[in-house]
């Protein structure tokens, strides 16, 4: 049997198959740098569109069904549903689709379908088992019994009904034994737990846990609940110890987990404004596990809106819209109330923007958020305008003031229309129009302080805000305080102005000698620290574009120097240190400052220190920086032809520094891994904080792209965690982040050892990211990358091989061996030959209609040499596994003669050697076969082959395919021979 083909650290020749480290240049010939390459028609493309049939539909739906196609097969026999009115014909469409949606893991839809299909015959017996398979997923035990014990009363002779019915009777003992073994455990560790005269610290700590591992799963989570469990868990909470507590609420956790029904009894049974007050206590980690314990509630409550829920338990649900709404009310209610402590707010911040915006532009519902924008906006406000230290202001965290911003700019993109997003305006204007007139000082501070928040989150709304009469004034004003307070709040809304407030006409034209003044005669270093970063911001107008220097030569080093200076200064508050890291994240598109940057080892330190701190605020400043350096921002060649007509109408053309050619890039990449940034990196992707939004995500997805573009610099990268930070980086945020963490998880998996850089599970947690690399939006480079990785991964193991069937990454694989682009082509045939090992591909390969084996053989017969071999190593493995195979080789193409002959004559010994090993198996598939091979010109190609000793494993395979003909009677044994 052949090997499965490998391009990685197998390879035999050791040779890295990724041209240049994958640098973006040109993977295929013609290939567009950054656009996706020209597509060629798949093997199942159709043409001109016809009229079908119902029944045509049905039996492309099974094709497809036999071909593990399942989502197009569930396709095809939804429209045939739709052109179908006799009764018959509907139910057995219904029991196809029940099929589908088993394969699909849509346990609900499928047994909705299968009882449809009973509903029009109760003797059918298909239907009737799908059901049954559907409700034992669902966790409904006694129907599923029910429905297999009339399926064995239907069929009494078929034994996969009876052994399925005897599994299911085994499985239904073991969970009513497990229950009655529970009932007595659950009563003593409440026993335990809530007695007062227990001193064994031990032994409360052991029944805490065993109550949390029991809750987990499903049969010890409901015996707890009909156990009385929730008003013992109450009393837990209520006797305000934090390990009790803890243990109460992690049970909960257990308890609403994916459970809809159990999740509104116990929120009516504990009532909202009790969990928003264990919300708000001032022990840290009680307050984040009420957190978790609400994020799980609002979780199963939302599912219930989502999805057409069939089951029993379900079924006793009201509308769940109510108790969503009630626990955001007291959370809302939560953010301005005096007595809550700071991280409590600070995660009902959290908590408000995982569960108000929609998920995603495709749900069309935002009422949730237009809700908690009319009931709940000045109370956000009021969180955003706190300035710390005055007379009744809230307690916050550092991290407070970004949370609210991202919760603010999370509501503001949520909203889909002109009238909706005035509307936002207008509170907002409101908001601030109320502190600043009728308020003395401290009105204004507050004012002043909603501004910078709004700027920092939807600065739409805070620019519109900004323009109010009398607003800028303050600011300009107050920017001369006496006070460090003031002086602090008024400063730092310049600086949000002088990026943000475009409209600002003030700010455009006096901001840089306005923050010079308060630079260069503040005594305070943090007033100064702010108003520097206010000149880098002006500073770096001109963004990476060299002649568009906004300073006089060396002052933006200067102020780099600075920035890297205070950076350094751990005599200076961490808070007023990520200042400096903000001026560095402008600055820094200057290559000169780049390059000094990376040659401070300390600053470069300094900065990893400030990531990995609890201040996550630094976090974007921190990734743009490192951006900056990397040169990984989007940048493209410009047009030849349009330089010169920009040339000729006298046009600006930006330039490209000297120092951000390659090489100087590649060597500042270098010192920040030496530097540590890999461990800072992933150090920023475990953050949960608010401030790690999509778009920080992204800017850390693209510095580990450029981390990992030279392949010798990828294991050491891989070693310092990178390879597990990147991998929820391409599972979550925005697409284009998403994809360049995939991009750099395929680079690792070319070439190095996927089992040691993905340990344990994690493998199979590459695959999806992968597979997402194969779609059609994506780049030739990406495709081909993707392609090489997923070969790599489908040769370790079958259980690999099915992760990727289950992405559904076949079908595309096999868009890309018609691909136009040679080394697409090849490196999407090298995949399908290793996932040819796998018993369903095998079996496509057989499927009705289907071009995939005649377009194999065709392959093995190109010129192009690596092609060759990819193909006829994927016969070869075929024809071993799947012997049906063999029999079906002679009738796809007329050529398949000459291409096995042509493969056997071939000057290299590896295509020789697939050759025989084909046609070995051929010759034992059957006799017939045999005797097409026998009486063509193969008979001599083979007795030549075999005694050649020069090429031992052709040699043996040829003896072996002459001893199969030799058994059939068709030659004569040669006595010469061996």
């Amino acid at each position: 049997m052949e090997e499965p083909v490998s391009r990685d650290w197998r390879d035999r020749s050791g040779r890295v198959p990724v041209p240049g480290g994958a640098r973006p240049g040109s993977p295929c010939p013609g290939s567009i740098p950054g656009q996706p390459p020209v597509r060629s028609p798949g093997p199942c493309s159709t043409g001109a569109h016809r009229q079908v049939t119902a029944e045509q539909l049905r039996a492309r739906g099974n094709a497809l069904f036999q071909a593990g196609d399942h989502g197009a097969a569930l396709a095809a026999y939804t429209e045939a549903l739709s052109l179908s009115d006799a009764a018959s014909e509907r139910a057995v469409l219904h029991r196809n689709r029940a099929a589908c949606y088993l394969k699909l893991e849509d346990y609900i839809k499928a047994e909705a379908d299968a009882t449809k299909a009973i509903e029009a015959d109760g003797r059918d017996v298909k239907a009737l088992f799908r059901r049954s398979q559907a409700l034992q997923q669902l966790g409904r035990l006694d129907q599923a019994v029910s429905d297999l014990q009339r399926c064995v009363s239907l069929e009494p002779r078929n034994k996969a009904f009876q052994e399925a019915l005897r599994a299911l009777g085994s499985s239904m003992q073991e969970k009513m034994k497990a229950m009655s073994c529970t009932d007595s455990k659950v009563e003593q560790m409440f026993q335990i737990l809530l007695d007062l005269d227990e001193k064994d610290a031990d032994k409360k700590q052991k029944a805490a846990q065993n109550l949390i591992v029991l809750a987990r799963e499903e049969a010890g989570a409901e015996k707890i609940f009909q156990s009385d469990g929730v008003r013992l868990l109450m009393q837990l909470l209520d006797t305000a110890k934090a390990d009790l507590m803890l243990a109460a609420l992690r049970t909960l956790v257990g308890l609403c987990s994916g459970h809809r029904s159990r999740t509104t009894a116990i929120l009516a049974e504990l009532g909202a404004p009790r969990l928003a007050a264990v919300l708000g206590v001032e022990h840290e980690q009680v307050s984040l596990a009420a957190c978790n314990l609400l994020h799980v509630m609002f979780d199963s409550l939302k599912e219930g809106l989502q999805k057409d829920f069939r089951g029993k338990e379900d079924a006793l649900v009201l509308d769940s819209s109510r108790d969503l709404k009630l626990l955001i009310k007291h959370l809302l209610e939560l953010l301005v109330l005096e007595g809550a402590s700071a991280h409590g707010r600070d995660n009902a911040l959290n908590l408000l923007i995982k569960v108000v915006p929609r998920k995603s532009p495709k749900e069309t519902n935002n009422s949730l958020s237009l809700w908690v924008i009319d009931q709940g906006l000045k109370k956000i406000l009021e969180v955003g305008s706190t300035v710390c230290g005055s007379l009744g202001s809230l307690p916050v965290t550092e991290n407070t003031r970004m949370s609210t911003s991202v919760l603010l700019s999370k509501l503001y993109e949520d909203l889909k229309c002109d009238a909706e997003r005035e509307n936002f305006h207008h509170l907002c204007e409101d908001y601030v129009r109320s502190w600043f007139e009728g308020h003395e000082l401290l009105g204004k501070l507050r004012a002043i302080q909603t501004v910078s928040c709004l700027l920092q989150g939807p600065s739409d709304a805070g620019n519109r805000v900004l323009e109010l009469e009398g607003i800028m004034d303050s600011v300009l004003s107050l920017c001369a305080s006496v006070c460090e307070a003031h002086q602090l709040v008024a400063v730092e809304a310049l600086i949000h102005a002088a990026d943000k407030a475009k409209r600002a006409s003030f700010i455009t034209a006096n901001g840089v000698n306005l923050l010079k003044e308060i630079y260069k005669h503040s005594e305070r270093d943090s007033i100064r620290i702010r108003a520097l970063v206010g000149l880098c911001k002006l500073g770096s107008a001109g963004g990476t574009d060299f002649s568009m220097k906004q300073f006089a030569e060396g002052s933006t080093m200067k102020l780099a120097k600075q920035c890297r200076k205070w950076l350094c200064n751990e005599a200076i508050d961490a808070g007023t240190r990520r200042w400096a890291v903000e001026g560095l994240a402008y600055l820094t598109f200057d290559a000169d400052v780049k390059e000094e940057f990376v040659e401070d080892k300390a600053a470069m330190q300094a900065m990893f220190h400030l990531a990995k701190s609890e201040d996550r605020s630094v976090l974007y400043a921190v990734a743009s920086t490192l951006v900056n350096c990397t040169n990984s921002y989007d940048h493209e060649e410009p047009d030849p032809q349009m330089l010169e007509l920009a040339k000729y109408a006298k046009q600006h053309i930006p330039e490209q520094h000297p120092k951000d050619k390659p090489e100087f890039v590649k060597r500042r990449v270098r010192k920040l891994l030496t530097a540590g940034v890999v461990s800072a990196l992933a150090c920023m992707v475990k953050s949960e904080n608010p401030a790690l939004t999509s778009s920080c995500r992204e800017l850390i997805s693209r510095v580990f792209l450029a981390l990992v573009e030279e392949a010798e610099d990828r294991g050491g990268v891989v070693a310092q965690g990178g390879g597990k930070a990147l991998i929820p980086l391409s599972l979550e945020g925005t697409e284009v982040g998403q994809t360049k963490a995939a991009q750099a998880l395929a680079k690792i998996t070319i070439t190095s050892n996927p089992e040691m850089a993905f340990p344990g599970e994690r493998i199979y947690e590459v695959v999806r990211p992968l597979v997402s690399l194969l779609h059609l939006q994506r780049t030739g480079l990406e495709n081909f990358e993707g392609l090489m990785a997923l070969t790599n991964l489908a040769g370790i193991s079958e259980r690999l091989r099915q992760k990727i069937l289950k992405e559904r990454a076949v079908p595309m694989i096999e868009g890309y061996m018609f691909e136009e682009h040679e080394l697409i082509r090849l490196a999407a045939t090298e995949c399908m030959c290793n996932m040819a090992m796998s018993k369903e591909v095998q079996e496509m390969f057989l499927a009705e209609g289907s071009d995939r084996l005649k377009l194999m053989v065709l392959y093995s017969g190109e010129e192009d040499e690596k092609l060759r071999r990819a193909a006829s190593g994927t016969l070869a493995m075929l024809t071993a596994l799947h012997p049906p195979i063999c029999k079906r080789i002679p009738q796809v193409t007329v050529h398949w003669l000459e291409i096995l002959q042509a493969l056997l004559l071939s000057p290299s010994a590896e295509l020789q050697h697939r050759g025989a090993v084909v046609v070995m198996n051929m010759m034992a598939a059957a006799r017939e076969v045999a005797e097409q091979l026998i009486a063509s010109e193969m008979l001599e190609i083979l007795s030549v082959l075999a005694k050649d000793k020069d090429k031992p494993r052709v040699a043996q395979a040829a003896q072996e395919g002459l001893a199969h003909a030799v058994a059939y009677g068709l030659i004569k044994p040669n006595p010469g021979h061996a």
